[in-house]
Formats: structure tokens, C-alpha cells, sequence
């Protein structure tokens, strides 16, 4: 068949994935991988910089059109750096990110937009090391080029700091053999007529996930071991080797207590357990006027400002519900588009949070890191921030504790599983309801192409994303007022979800 380096990476981690993607893609699950797409694009085309002036082999669906064009570069320059260069052997075809010839030398470097070199990275470029030397041309060089985390932007790129880059050349050249044998097997493989009845494996999740597990496990019981959070897949696998797949069958195993008692919800069907005293203990740290704090940060795999590394988050959002006299109010930020936000944020926060109040942040590690990297960057308002740090409380502790826990929530703590569980069918609290934002991921990307669109748009958009933000929050006010009124057994007294707006400041 023709096999791209991309095709060959897949039939590396399960042929059967492969099988599946070229004849019944429709049985497959869509994964989102748009961000990832277009981090890959940006980073390969910064690191064509690396070697000074390249010539580019322009993408055609024609392959063949590009095969032609870099056999003609190849020939009309004794010296010189290619990106895209596209090759095929025996129907084996690739594209090197950058080709660097040398009169009659060539050199591989493969970009990749990660932070370290996997393994498959390796398996990516020794195809390419293999296409090439298999149509005669003498490679003395095969490389992965991958970002440099350790680096802090200071004024311009410094492009030989941002960039590590990796010789792979002996890996490659002991993996001929073996992609050579590999091919013949991926040909033999898909001339299969049938759907193959490859088993699943640790190949499922690594190192890519498969949009074909569910699938491939359609005949489980539901649910099923794989439904236990927190047991790591490989120990899932063992399990499903031994014959172990039904939750019935698991619950005999000797496990952790958590994993038994998602379990025994499952399978029981128990009432919800609620464990007031402790809850009480939980909402009796926490003191008036009470704040709600949640963060939305963005990550570019190019630093886009100083003292910003590869992939930090940056913060460019945030929502503050408080509750001040019973009364609760709101407040919130939102940066402009295109611009260093970090500092308009940590002024707005500080004045919006006073020193010495409880502020609740639902899995804290997030908010309480990112005010730690403000305050470290700006020493004026650093006391500040370490004082709204220091009383940071975590709404989760109660549902991560198990003292407050349902079937629904899945052997998990997030807000997002939480909060149905708690407020089964409230459309006030479904972020399926919003509108274009309707989780973190989708924040964070429609932010980052936020100074992409025409005001219009960015207005309606700045909507969304601060709907999105805004719901995130209340859902905190509502979970809290949910504890207390089961503690103090009374009714809830934010019920509303339009009570406090006209109250905003």
C-alpha cells in the first residue's frame, strides 16, 4: 500500500489502527487535535530559520508534483537547506521537515512542537533515514529538533536557545532492518479483507491515544474496568489479560478502597454518601466575606512575551463571585487580544480580592501556581498576591476526600462531574447551554485566535468566553451553598442564577 511516514508511525503503535483509518474510519472517535495541528505548523515553520535561507517544496496533492520539485532543488544546488523535501521508495513516501544537502551529503532534521523526545519520534525520522538511503542518497546525519523548556524569552527569539536538537543518526541506522521488515508486514496486514481481530493492549493509550478503543471494546459490559478512575491502563490491561473485565469480576481483586468503592456504587446502585461532620469541618475553615476564584490561561509552544517559556500558561482571564452580606456579587476580568495580559490581570486581582479573606478555588494547585508565578514576576505586587495565595481553600477537598459522593460522579472530583451530580438537569448549570466556549480547552484556543477576528467578532466571542468563565464560578458558589445547606439542613439560597447580576460592580 502507500505508506506515508505518518501511516508507518500508526502501523507502529497497532497495525489494526491502521487497518481501521484506511477501511471503516466512520467506527472511530474524533479527536480534537486542531491545537496540536497548529502548534506543529508554527514551530516548523520558526525552526526553518535554524540554518539560514531555505528553499521550501510547496505542499500538492499531487505528491508526485512535490517529488519532482525536490529532485530539481537537489540538482540545481550544490549547497542548500529544504523544508519538505518529499521523497518515495517503493511506495514509500515522506516529507523531511528540513533537508540540508552538502554536495553529496544530506542531513535529517525532524521538528516536533513537544518538549522531549519520544520514542515514536525516533521511529518518524529513521523511516524517513530509511526512504532516503533506500533511493541512494548518502545521509550522515539524522536529528529530532524539539523545543528547549529551560528557556525564558529575553527580548528577541534567541532561536540555537529555543531549540534542542537531538542526534538520533546510530538509532536510525540500527532500525533499517527492522522498518524493512516492518513495511513487508503492514502490506501483508492490509491486504486483510476482514476486521482483524488484533486484541486490544497497552498500544491502545500509547503513544497515542486510539480513536478506536471504544471500538475495539464495544463487547465489554457497561460499565467495565476501564470505567475505574485512577488505576493506571497498564494495570486495566493486566486485569483484561486475566479474563477480569466485568466490575463484578474486579471487585474480588485485593485494590485500593477508592476503586472498590466506585465499584460498589456501580454496582449497588447506593444512595449518595454524605458525610456531614466532615463536610462541617471543611466549611468551618472557611471565614466572611467569601471569595470564588477561577483562572482561564493560555499556552504557545513560542513564547510570545518576555520571561515566558515554551508552553507556560498564561493567564488572561478570570471570575470572582464574593459573598459579602449575604448578598453575592460578582467581578471579572478579561485581557485584550495581542498583548503581554499578566500584568493587567495581577492589578486587577489585587484590587479586587483585599488582603486576609478566604478565596475558594476548586482544585487550588491551578490558581495557587499561577498567583505564585505573578508574584514573582512583579515584586510590587507580590506581597499581595502571596496573601490571597496563603488563604487559597479548595472546594474540591470534600468530593476528592469521598465525604461527599455519588454513582455520578464516576470514582472522580471534578467540577465538571460534581456538578451534575449535585444539580441533576439545572440547564442554569450545563455548560453544553453556552454558547461557542464550553470548557477549558476551548478558552483557551478561542482566546489565543482571538486578535485574529474583526471587532465585531472578537466582541461577541469576548461574550462567550466570559459567560464560560462567569458559569465556572457560580457553579463554585452553587456547590458551596449545596454543602451548607445539607450541613445546616436548609434550603439553598443562591438558587438563582440571575440574582446577582444586576448587583455587579
Amino acid at each position: 500500500m502507500y505508506l506515508s511516514k505518518s501511516k508507518y508511525c500508526k502501523a507502529y503503535q497497532c497495525n489494526k489502527m491502521l487497518w481501521l483509518d484506511t477501511n471503516m474510519p466512520e467506527v472511530g472517535e474524533e479527536i480534537n487535535n486542531d491545537s496540536v495541528l497548529d502548534n506543529g505548523t508554527k514551530v516548523g515553520e520558526l525552526a526553518r530559520k535554524l540554518f539560514g535561507e531555505d528553499i521550501n517544496i510547496e505542499f500538492n496533492t499531487n505528491l508526485n508534483k512535490m517529488i519532482e520539485d525536490t529532485k530539481e532543488v537537489i540538482n540545481n544546488n550544490q549547497k542548500c537547506n529544504i523544508t519538505e523535501a518529499s521523497f518515495n521508495y517503493n511506495n514509500n513516501f515522506c516529507s523531511v521537515d528540513i533537508l540540508k544537502k552538502d554536495n553529496d551529503t544530506y542531513e535529517i532534521y525532524e521538528v516536533k512542537s513537544s518538549t522531549a523526545v519520544d520514542d515514536i519520534y525516533k521511529v518518524d525520522a529513521s523511516y524517513q533515514y530509511y526512504v532516503l538511503t533506500k533511493l541512494g542518497y548518502k545521509v550522515t546525519k539524522v536529528c529530532i529538533v524539539y523545543l528547549n523548556n529551560k528557556y525564558i524569552r529575553k527580548g528577541e527569539i534567541e532561536l540555537n536557545k529555543l531549540f534542542n536538537i537531538e542526534d538520533i543518526t546510530t538509532i536510525a541506522i540500527n532500525n533499517l532492518d527492522t522498518i524493512d521488515n516492518k513495511i513487508k508486514e503492514i502490506n501483508t496486514y492490509m491486504e486483510q479483507k476482514n476486521i482483524p481481530k488484533d486484541d486490544i493492549g497497552n498500544q491502545c493509550k500509547k503513544p497515542y491515544e486510539c480513536p478506536y478503543f471504544n471500538y475495539c471494546t464495544r463487547n465489554l459490559d457497561k460499565p467495565n474496568i476501564f470505567d475505574i478512575s485512577g488505576m493506571h491502563f497498564t494495570k486495566k490491561i493486566k486485569y483484561y489479560y486475566q479474563g477480569i473485565t466485568s466490575l463484578k469480576d474486579l471487585s474480588k481483586e485485593k485494590l485500593n478502597p477508592k476503586y472498590l468503592e466506585q465499584i460498589d456504587y456501580e454496582i449497588n446502585n447506593k444512595e449518595d454518601k454524605i458525610e456531614k461532620e466532615k463536610i462541617k469541618e471543611f466549611l468551618d475553615t472557611l471565614s466572611y466575606p467569601l471569595y470564588f476564584l477561577d483562572f482561564e490561561t493560555f499556552q504557545q509552544p513560542i513564547p510570545l512575551y518576555d520571561n515566558i517559556s515554551p508552553y507556560e500558561q498564561i493567564p488572561f482571564q478570570y471570575s470572582l463571585h464574593y459573598i459579602e452580606d449575604n448578598i453575592l456579587k460578582h467581578k471579572e476580568f478579561l485581557a485584550e487580544p495581542n498583548i503581554d495580559p499578566r500584568r493587567s490581570l495581577a492589578e486587577s486581582l489585587v484590587k479586587d480580592i483585599p488582603e486576609n479573606v478566604t478565596t475558594l478555588a476548586y482544585n487550588m494547585s491551578f490558581e495557587k501556581g499561577v498567583i505564585e508565578k505573578l508574584a514573582k514576576l512583579y515584586p510590587d505586587l507580590s506581597k499581595h498576591l502571596m496573601n490571597i495565595h496563603k488563604n487559597i481553600k479548595d472546594l474540591e477537598t470534600p468530593f476528592a476526600k469521598r465525604q461527599y459522593y455519588t454513582k455520578q460522579m464516576k470514582g472522580r472530583s471534578t467540577i465538571k462531574l460534581v456538578l451534575p451530580a449535585l444539580f441533576p438537569g439545572d440547564p442554569s448549570l450545563d455548560y453544553h447551554n453556552l454558547e461557542g466556549v464550553h470548557n477549558g480547552s476551548e478558552a483557551m484556543n478561542t482566546f489565543a485566535n482571538l486578535g485574529n477576528l474583526s471587532k465585531e467578532e472578537q466582541q461577541i466571542v469576548r461574550n462567550n468566553l466570559l459567560k464560560y468563565c462567569e458559569l465556572d464560578t457560580y457553579a463554585m458558589v452553587k456547590i458551596w451553598d449545596k454543602l451548607n445547606s445539607i450541613v445546616n439542613e436548609r434550603s439553598e439560597l443562591y438558587g438563582s442564577p440571575n440574582r446577582y447580576r444586576k448587583l455587579k460592580k
